[in-house]
């Protein structure tokens, strides 16, 4: 996959606080800190309800944390939201466009807010191989085809922070492997990248850090070289299983 160079600096840096979210009586996460560097994919991992999408949600905007402080490139949420996710690129787990819409007019929209020219969705929708479905309705299309739909409207602006809920769910091998591909062009471009996913491979193949999040709590932290990519799929299979 061919991945056009971004102009502006990616020198980012993002941090994560001490943050915290409540609902009444639910304590969904408690006081979880992580710092991210330009360049580097954090893959959260951890069964159904344990808090990852908790996670993904703050650091998106999409929920606002009941403690802690989110901070991306100096820019802290709480103060400036408007000005914090203007370089944030969001994959959420559910479809939830209009299914009448056609591809092309889906990232058309996306693109108009985010000022992304018309070049760009052609060159989006040929990297993520959906030419022939260009003007076919999102409703139509296949479980796999709406979830690399998704991504194309994520990576649209080049976002400096990409953040992706089981970004992988429906892909097939083949679309699983560009998907790794995509995602080591982007790091080596300087994108800071958080998924979560519950296919270990994958987390070992792109992860720099897997975090297991258990109950709402950090239960793991482990730190990747990428010499023994086998091996790594196999420990933190281990360690799935066992949370």
């Amino acid at each position: 996959m061919e991945v056009k160079e971004k102009e502006s600096k990616l020198d980012g840096n993002l941090v994560l606080e001490a943050v915290s979210k409540q609902y009444k009586k639910n304590q969904a996460l408690h006081p979880f800190s992580m710092r991210m560097r330009a360049g580097e994919c954090v893959v959260l991992c951890g069964g159904n309800g344990a808090g990852k999408s908790t996670i993904l949600n703050i650091l998106a905007g999409i929920s606002k944390p009941t403690a802690g402080k989110v901070i991306l490139n100096g820019i802290e949420m709480e103060k400036d939201k408007m000005a914090y996710v203007a370089d944030i690129g969001y994959m959420p787990d559910e479809f939830l466009a209009q299914g009448e819409m056609s591809v092309w007019e889906f990232l058309r929209f996306y693109a108009s807010l985010r000022m992304v020219s018309e070049d760009k969705i052609d060159q989006i929708i040929m990297q993520i191989g959906l030419v022939e479905k260009m003007q076919e309705q999102v409703k139509a299309l296949s479980k796999g085809m709406r979830q690399r739909l998704l991504l194309a409207q994520a990576i649209l602006a080049d976002p400096e922070l990409l953040i992706m809920d089981e970004p992988t769910n429906g892909l097939d091998p083949f679309w699983i492997n560009e998907f790794i591909e995509l995602i080591q062009i982007l790091k080596k471009k300087g994108m800071m990248i958080v998924f979560s996913t519950h296919m270990m491979d994958v987390a070992a193949e792109v992860g720099d850090r897997i975090l297991f999040i258990h109950e709402g709590k950090l239960a793991e932290s482990l730190v990747n070289d990428g010499k023994d990519i086998p091996g790594f799929t196999r420990r933190l299979l281990e360690l799935y299983r066992s949370n």
